[in-house]
């Protein structure tokens, strides 16, 4: 069986009495030798828990929701069928998202934040002991507060507390460290201070730990960029830079290759189906196709696979594409250049692959050029466009404003989900992750409403 096998130094995990590991700095890569199937899973289970993350933290969840969250996020995913892999499981994912995700600036951003944002709430969770040999190993000067020490303090410390809304310090659970060390509780006036030190209590500690974490992973990352362009890709190129370059625009749900429960759309209802249930992407590339009678090959290929998903069958798909494309390029034309791309697509040509449509991440980290339509439009369209492209798809003006925000924030998903509940007056929890996934949920919405007036 093929194994990865990592020359680096193996990393230190703090670990619960029954072995199991409770956090890791993941400081250097682990010697292990790790089946190339098990290379992915990891990954993948742990990109679900930075994703879910994501997605909490865009849904402006408050501390104790994302507290909930991230452990049973956590939990569901990354658990192992052995207990004592738990830390390899939990190393090894961690080290394949750093390759994955040191590739781009905008890459590691999204990852640094996530994994801090995940190393922040399991801290929490852990004991004092294990908060102790975490800033030992970052290398954070601190010094715990003597009984004598806090008895003099007392009241300067309980008046601090009181004034931040803060518990009231205990003896045993005190530290002091440089102010410098902790500019976020100075400025929010959370600790006492005195001939330089900041006297922080054990529920603050994580505010001067996770930026050490933050600050050695966005260094990491850099590192790992530069090696991965000089060396491994291309000493990699057979095995494992496929799974890595595929991981970062992996679709972790359903593929949508046909949608079993909507059923076939047929060519007389395609115009009213995209007006109500095709999403901005899929209207625009729609419109567009209509309007000009032509498409680029990104376009062709993001709304062609979405049309096969959502249940065109392929002769349909044939007579569609060609009406619109002879009157810019002819019939014949099109025959000999672009028919065959169509029957390509669903798996009647070449190596006979049955594709699958473009999930959201997907299109979202795609780079249309100019003359392109096929992208994200809340990412890829200007804020006037998509102001123009939501009002005439009939978002309201408040809702649009809530969308705006977080197209702006960068939120595209959450974005679209917001457009989704607006248009249907339906929540739609779980997030909109895929396209045929909106189209789908919007037509058991459409077909409830109409069952309930009939």
């Amino acid at each position: 069986m093929e194994v990865m096998r990592s020359q680096k130094k193996a990393s230190s995990a703090l670990t619960s009495s029954n072995g199991v590991s409770t956090l890791t700095l993941y400081r250097s890569a682990p010697t292990l030798e790790v089946r190339l199937e098990d290379f992915e899973r990891f990954a993948v289970d742990r990109l679900l828990v930075l994703r879910g993350i994501s997605d909490g933290l865009a849904r402006g969840k408050k501390p104790d929701e994302m507290d909930k969250l991230v452990t049973d996020l956590w939990k569901a995913h990354m658990r192992h069928p052995q207990a004592s892999e738990v830390n390899n499981k939990d190393i090894i994912s961690h080290f394949v998202l750093r390759l994955v995700y040191c590739r781009s600036e905008e890459l590691r951003k999204w990852f640094l934040s996530m994994e801090s944002t995940l190393f922040r709430y399991r801290f929490r969770s852990v004991n004092s002991d294990v908060h102790l040999s975490l800033m030992t190993e970052l290398g954070i000067p601190y010094k715990v507060v003597s009984q004598k020490e806090f008895e003099d303090l007392r009241d300067q410390l309980n008046l601090v507390a009181r004034s931040a809304n803060q518990p009231l310090p205990t003896p045993n659970g005190l530290y002091k460290v440089s102010f410098e060390e902790v500019p976020e509780l100075v400025a929010t006036r959370k600790v006492f201070i005195q001939k330089g030190y900041a006297y922080v209590a054990l529920n603050q500690v994580v505010s001067f730990v996770v930026p050490h974490f933050r600050s050695h992973l966005s260094k990491a990352l850099v590192l790992t960029n530069r090696k991965w362009t000089s060396m491994i890709r291309e000493q990699e190129k057979d095995r494992l830079t496929p799974i890595v370059e595929a991981l970062a625009t992996s679709y972790l749900g359903p593929d949508y290759s046909q949608d079993k429960e909507v059923g076939e759309i047929s060519l007389k209802d395609i115009d009213q189906v995209a007006r109500t249930s095709f999403p901005l992407c899929m209207q625009h590339l729609f419109n567009t196709l209509r309007d000009d009678h032509h498409l680029k090959h990104g376009g062709r290929m993001q709304l062609g696979l979405f049309l096969k998903g959502v249940g065109l069958k392929l002769d349909d798909a044939l007579a569609f594409w060609k009406a619109e494309f002879s009157q810019k390029v002819g019939a014949e034309r099109f025959d000999k250049e672009y028919a065959y791309s169509i029957r390509h697509n669903y798996g009647k040509e070449g190596k006979r692959t049955d594709y699958t449509p473009y999930s959201c991440q997907k299109i979202i980290l795609s780079t249309p050029g100019v003359g392109d339509h096929h992208g994200c439009p809340y990412r890829h369209f200007s804020e006037e466009n998509l102001r123009a492209a939501l009002g005439k798809m009939g978002v309201s003006s408040r809702a649009l404003e809530d969308v705006i925000e977080k197209a702006r924030n960068r939120h595209y998903q959450l974005a679209c989900t917001l457009t989704f509940e607006a248009l249907h007056a339906s929540s739609c929890d779980a997030g909109i992750n895929h396209p045929n996934q909106y189209f789908s949920d919007s037509q058991k919405i459409l077909k409830e409403k109409n069952m309930s007036t009939d």
